[in-house]
């Protein structure tokens, strides 16, 4: 069986911009001059090299190629493999023809803060199994999401 996939987006996820101050674990890197800073937990980066042992990991996030350039340094991982999208600002929904195309028949879990209802009925309508994790945009990424990811491919 072809390895399934774990699409990840980045801003609500492994950035949660949704609460005042960074959650327990993360720390503020100004990457972007004149924006917000980003919030990184570095015990991301070893959550998601858990997860690439049973699923294909990508980035599924408008930062695109910037997400290997500035965010896989500071998570102490390789570069992943990008599913472009379209340049920010855009609608949630213009991700989901773009992970269709990248995920075509194989399995995929997506985690992202924004799934739209094109999202669901994408994930509704495909043959291959696929499971969404909504992650809450004050809290990101939780071991938790990363554990039920791990134990959903290995059921496959």
């Amino acid at each position: 069986m072809t390895r399934p996939l774990l699409l990840l987006d980045i801003d609500g996820v492994l950035n949660p911009y949704g609460a005042p101050d960074p959650p327990v674990g993360f720390t503020d890197h100004h990457l972007f001059p004149g924006e917000a800073p980003i919030r990184v937990n570095p015990a991301h980066g070893a959550w998601l090299s858990a997860a690439g042992e049973v699923l294909d990991v990508a980035w599924a996030s408008s930062w695109n190629d910037e997400a290997n350039q500035l965010l896989a340094p500071l998570l102490r991982i390789a570069s992943l493999p990008v599913v472009t999208m379209p340049p920010a600002p855009f609608d949630p929904g213009a991700k989901v023809p773009r992970i269709a195309a990248y995920a075509g028949r194989r399995p995929a879990a997506w985690i992202d803060d924004l799934h739209t209802p094109e999202a669901y009925d994408w994930a509704a309508d495909r043959a291959a199994p696929t499971l969404l994790i909504t992650a809450d945009p004050a809290i990101g990424l939780t071991r938790q999401s990363i554990d039920q990811v791990i134990a959903w491919a290995t059921a496959l």
